[in-house]
């Protein structure tokens, strides 16, 4: 849960980066609010109608999508910039089915280790090469 309220509270930061936990606990938050919202609706008889047929969404379902689609963006974002992806790669998605499957696997992917352009790792891992320094300082200049 503190990953979905710390994506909310970054809501419209695009830069940095993300990890896969801060992603899909997202998702999974995301996923179960959105469940509620739907169910909510129904209970409240408050669904949208299509051509005479009742739909499984109304306005408590809108407001709550309306509400994550920033902040969900942006997680999506973060998370392409940890993997070493510019956010612009999300557009594969337009390539059908293959394009999906794609950012999928993007997605499950490992952190970049240490820096990239984007930033620090959020682990921490790789950030800081003390075996490299080590006998730095006795290596002449």
């Amino acid at each position: 849960m503190n990953y979905y309220v710390q994506a909310i509270r970054k809501y419209a930061v695009f830069s940095g980066r993300a990890r896969r936990s801060e992603y899909w606990y997202f998702a999974l938050f995301n996923f179960i609010f959105v469940i509620v919202a739907a169910v909510l609706d129904n209970v409240l008889h408050d669904t949208f109608t299509l051509q005479g047929q009742s739909l499984m969404y109304g306005y408590v379902y809108l407001l709550y999508a309306l509400f994550v689609f920033l902040p969900g963006l942006a997680v999506l974002v973060r998370r392409l910039h940890d993997i070493g992806k510019s956010g612009w790669f999300f557009f594969i998605v337009l390539i059908p089915i293959a394009g999906a499957i794609w950012l999928l696997v993007l997605l499950f992917k490992d952190s970049q280790p240490g820096e990239n352009q984007y930033g620090p790792n959020p682990k921490g891992i790789g950030n800081y090469s003390e075996v490299d320094q080590v006998g730095e300082h006795l290596q002449p200049q």
